[in-house]
């Protein structure tokens, strides 16, 4: 048996996050307590976060409770967690996944297609923005910032005719009354990591990732390893317009990738590959060659080196 405590921010649904892990690791003998934190990610919502320094503003403050042994572990929000973490920290373990999928949810219209031209969807991501817009042109895209609670709120508050959140989030908290919808790959392509928490600790740490072994979800982080390798090699951040699914059967891993353009100037890029795999390291190599087709394709079809770097200043 060990104490530990869990670093969280402290939204509705990282709170549900952090709970489900303890409530796990206590039914394993351990004793778990929580420490509940702010991070810049949830001050700063007036901006994108694109413009204001990424994915990595909901992680350092519970990084820095983990180095100076405030916390043992932090659970995350995969998706939200940068693809490379600082020196000194690791990924100790990806849970099994809950949908991946993006889903719509409006108080009027039933999908995305019953939406009236010029209509006003809310989303906080610029993958969201390239694939609506290569559905949906006419579509008005404005930001959508703030935790869950706050998004269905402005939603509510009819600033928005609809807007798309991660499928994942809805069930965890018990609102999938909420989902009008769900898109499926093909259309609306998830992020990496997508659907998945990540425990994050201090490189070392042996005795926490001891603990955390049997919450390992092997087909999920076979998955994340590969989508993850894509948007590394890519640059990806939340200044690109990034897609990235990958799926495993028979330890076949096959994995979709998609880059769009947010203005709609340059077309959708998809690449898929398929192939072998039996560890993180196999699955990372697949993932790298996913990213090489999908790079090549988006320069062969009118995109530059500029595009594939993103752009802080592009809108979400």
């Amino acid at each position: 048996m060990h104490q530990f405590t869990i670093a969280t921010r402290e939204s509705r649904l990282a709170m549900w996050q952090a709970e489900h892990v303890q409530s796990l690791l206590n039914d394993m003998g351990h004793r778990v307590g929580l420490l509940g934190m702010t991070t810049q990610g949830d001050q700063i919502l007036d901006r994108a976060l694109s413009q204001v320094g990424g994915k990595g503003l909901f992680v350092k403050e519970l990084e820095v409770a983990l180095e100076e042994k405030r916390a043992d572990l932090a659970v995350h929000s995969l998706k939200d967690v940068p693809m490379e973490l600082p020196e000194g920290f690791s990924l100790a373990c990806v849970m099994e996944r809950e949908d991946p999928r993006d889903a719509f949810v409006s108080n009027t219209y039933a999908n995305l297609d019953a939406l009236p031209q010029g209509a006003v969807v809310g989303t906080s991501s610029l993958r969201r923005v390239a694939l609506l817009r290569s559905q949906r042109p006419d579509l008005h895209i404005e930001p959508l910032r703030g935790n869950l609670d706050t998004r269905l709120r402005k939603l509510d508050d009819g600033m928005y005719d609809a807007i798309v959140l991660a499928a994942a989030g809805l069930k965890r908290l018990g609102l999938s009354s909420r989902i009008r919808a769900v898109f499926e790959p093909s259309v609306m392509l998830p992020a990496a990591g997508q659907g998945a928490l990540g425990i994050e600790v201090c490189s070392d740490r042996a005795d926490v990732v001891a603990a955390l072994a049997p919450l390992v979800h092997r087909t999920t982080w076979l998955a994340v390893a590969a989508e993850r390798a894509v948007s590394r090699a890519m640059g990806g951040s939340c200044s690109m317009p990034l897609a990235a699914y990958a799926t495993l059967a028979d330890d076949t891993l096959t994995i979709d990738a998609a880059w769009g353009d947010t203005e709609g100037l340059l077309p959708l890029v998809r690449v898929c590959l398929s192939g072998p795999v039996s560890d993180l390291a196999s699955a990372t190599d697949l993932g790298q060659r996913a990213a090489d087709d999908l790079r090549a394709k988006v320069l062969a079809q009118g995109g530059t080196l500029a595009h594939l770097a993103g752009s802080a200043s592009q809108p979400v």
